[in-house]
């Protein structure tokens, strides 16, 4: 499915539209930003060296360090939005020591949040932390651009409870550092040898942070990041060939609002590719001289030679081809650890079978292993890639005794051929490009495979949606998926907050220590739960069942609840209590007719006349088994897998599903 812009619709609906994709990744290691970084550090380092010998003028070893203080900002910047590298070690190792020259009074993981915040809040008041600059009286601004990082500290100190102990913890060293360090100087003599190092030239270079990077691209600009992103803050166009060498590309600001996770080399490569979506969008440009051009002023100022790019289509995921969960030997690709106790399995499909184990986001396999005694078990387990990845892959935590586990997290290996189901379930909801809606997840522990899935595919499909994540752990090193979900957040830092809650760890944020459960869920979302659109509740079932029913009592539309369970719940009747019946049983095309004894369900019948009928759980909460009734009717025990609608469209579990009628026929391929 592509979507497009039409002329006939006017500029904020437009606004609303799919967010272009900038055709640019996160490389494995930016080079140029590490050209940049090694420049700024030997460039420092010769007007340090300078600056205490005093061959040259201190004016001149003050200049030469702004200018590598106004560089490692580029680095600093590109690491707290992990543009820098897809490993998160290495945006934390370019951070933390650029933080070091940028300003030394926070801590890196402070500032990535600080300007993460302000991405969210662009242009809205207190809650944007850059306001105290972008929105100054212009007779303020020589005062407020040396000053701009210093409400950083206030805005830290207002959300401390909040933040990581640790976090908290190593700013303030780093204040008490620098303010031992300025003791030390004084009190020896050298406190101007450490102006004219450092001191003079970060104030300087922050003067000019200021400026180039907040004041110019946001003044002026009164709609916030939630209302307008295309008008939140702007291009700055003309005399390209200084000021985007000049400014580092920040002349390409509002590309950077728009695709935050793209490093600062590739902004002008994305919006050469999509202008003219941009355009109709009614994106904010102003000129270098300050005069504002709306889009048709843009293309009259540029004289366009040509058409512009297109309008790039959304790639929408595709379903699996098969009519019913069928099972084919799939390659690992590889296995990566997460955690102590769980790992990361992607398959490499082979070309024959990839129609069959296409996915939507929130889908599940089903791998059938072979126990040591010989027995063969089935085991679900969640898809944790983007549905337009065409990247296949799970995540298994390690249970004690597991029938399965075990096995993957200890012995499993690239190479080693498993049998594997196609994709099925239904925990999804359905993604629309042209969507503004607002979703929120709660995950506990291995919960978080199948929400991982569908925030990558609903964060890449709706490009106006918002995404909240409460995701529930005993430990920062017992939570899966820890580096992914960061780059998340940074890459789509506008629209997408992740909130950890952490039940074994005393010095995490009190506001967020515990368990889940509906009260703190209150407190974290305040008046807008019945707000949200679309509600992912994945756990234990004891969790998700509590949630459920609380969100329903606050008036929570039910049919907007997705649920999934680790495992499905006992049965909650006796198989006394259903009759027998003739069945018929359609299966690949092929039909079976079979009798079914009293208290049996369907999927026992199947089994027990030797019919290959595709289950896994047989609890209810996986869906593997979904048939359609085509005649008669059954009664399911429990229902954790199907929504209403599937439902209302006659489809049934069969592992919980026992006839009510003397004739009943049911089939797989529907």
């Amino acid at each position: 499915m592509a979507t497009t812009a039409e002329e006939s619709l006017s500029a904020p609906t437009l606004s609303r539209q799919a967010l272009p994709d900038p055709g640019e990744r996160v490389p494995a290691l930016s080079w140029p930003i590490v050209a940049i970084f090694v420049a700024a550090l030997a460039v420092f380092g010769a007007s340090t060296a300078a600056a205490i010998t005093r061959s040259v003028p201190a004016a001149a070893t003050i200049a030469a360090s702004a200018a590598a203080i106004f560089v490692m900002f580029t680095v600093l910047h590109d690491a707290s939005h992990s543009a820098i590298s897809s490993h998160r070690w290495v945006n934390r190792l370019f951070g933390r020591v650029a933080m070091f020259f940028v300003s030394p009074l926070i801590s890196f993981s402070s500032f990535a949040f600080i300007h993460i915040e302000h991405h969210r809040n662009t242009n809205d008041g207190d809650s944007d932390p850059d306001h105290f600059v972008s929105a100054a009286p212009w007779w303020q601004l020589p005062f407020r651009f040396p000053a701009m990082d210093l409400p950083y500290l206030r805005f830290l100190w207002r959300h401390r409870k909040k933040r990581p102990r640790a976090e908290i913890i190593e700013t303030a060293g780093l204040m008490t550092l620098s303010a031992a360090v300025l003791l030390g100087a004084a009190l020896t003599g050298h406190l101007w040898m450490v102006a004219v190092i450092y001191l003079i030239p970060e104030r300087v270079a922050i003067f000019v942070l200021a400026w180039w990077f907040d004041w110019l691209p946001h003044h002026g600009l009164e709609q916030t990041q939630r209302e307008n992103r295309y008008r939140a803050t702007r291009n700055r166009v003309g005399a390209e060939w200084i000021m985007t060498p000049l400014l580092l590309s920040q002349n390409y600001h509002l590309v950077h609002h728009l695709h935050p996770s793209i490093p600062f080399y590739r902004y002008v490569a994305a919006w050469r590719r999509n202008e003219a979506a941009y355009l109709e969008r009614d994106a904010a440009i102003g000129t270098v001289f300050g005069q504002q051009l709306d889009p048709n002023e843009y293309r009259e100022w540029k004289k366009l030679n040509g058409n512009l790019a297109p309008i790039l289509p959304v790639r929408m995921p595709r379903s699996s081809s098969a009519r019913h969960a069928s099972t084919y030997p799939v390659p690992v690709k590889k296995v990566d650890r997460l955690t102590a106790d769980s790992v990361k399995i992607t398959f490499e499909v082979p070309e024959e079978f990839r129609e069959q184990f296409q996915f939507q986001a929130g889908q599940h396999l089903t791998v059938q292993h072979r126990a040591d005694n010989g027995t063969k078990i089935r085991r679900n387990y969640s898809i944790c890639t983007s549905a337009t990845s065409g990247e296949l892959a799970i995540g298994v935590r390690r249970i004690d005794n597991g029938a399965f586990s075990p096995y993957a997290c200890d012995m499993l290996r690239a190479g080693d051929v498993v049998d594997l189901m196609t994709p099925t379930g239904s925990f999804g909801a359905p993604l629309q490009p042209g969507a503004e809606c607002e979703h929120v997840a709660v995950a506990a522990g291995s919960g978080i495979t199948p929400i991982l899935s569908i925030i990558r595919t609903t964060m890449e499909i709706e490009t106006d949606s918002r995404f909240t994540l409460i995701y529930g752990n005993r430990t920062a090193e017992t939570t899966m998926f820890a580096d992914e979900l960061d780059q998340l957040e940074s890459r789509y830092a506008d629209r997408l907050r992740i909130i950890h809650v952490r039940s074994g760890e005393t010095h995490h944020p009190a506001d967020f220590r515990g368990r889940i459960d509906y009260p703190l869920l209150r407190r974290i979302l305040r008046e807008s739960i019945t707000s949200v659109d679309r509600w992912y509740l994945c756990g234990p079932l004891p969790l998700v069942t509590e949630l459920r029913s609380s969100l329903v009592s606050d008036g929570v539309d039910e049919d907007s609840i997705r649920l999934e369970l680790f495992r499905g719940a006992e049965r909650s009747a006796p198989h006394s209590d259903f009759s027998g019946a003739q069945l018929t049983v359609t299966l690949s095309g092929t039909s079976h007719a079979v009798d079914l004894t009293p208290g049996e369900t369907v999927l026992e019948a199947a089994l027990k006349n030797e019919i290959d009928a595709p289950y896994s759980c047989l609890g209810g909460a996986c869906g593997t088994c979904k048939a359609k009734i085509v005649e008669g009717s059954v009664a399911m025990e429990q229902n954790f897998a199907l929504t209403s609608a599937e439902v209302d469209a006659g489809f049934v579990l069969t592992c919980q599903a026992h006839p009510t009628a003397d004739t009943v026929a049911v089939d797989y391929d529907g």
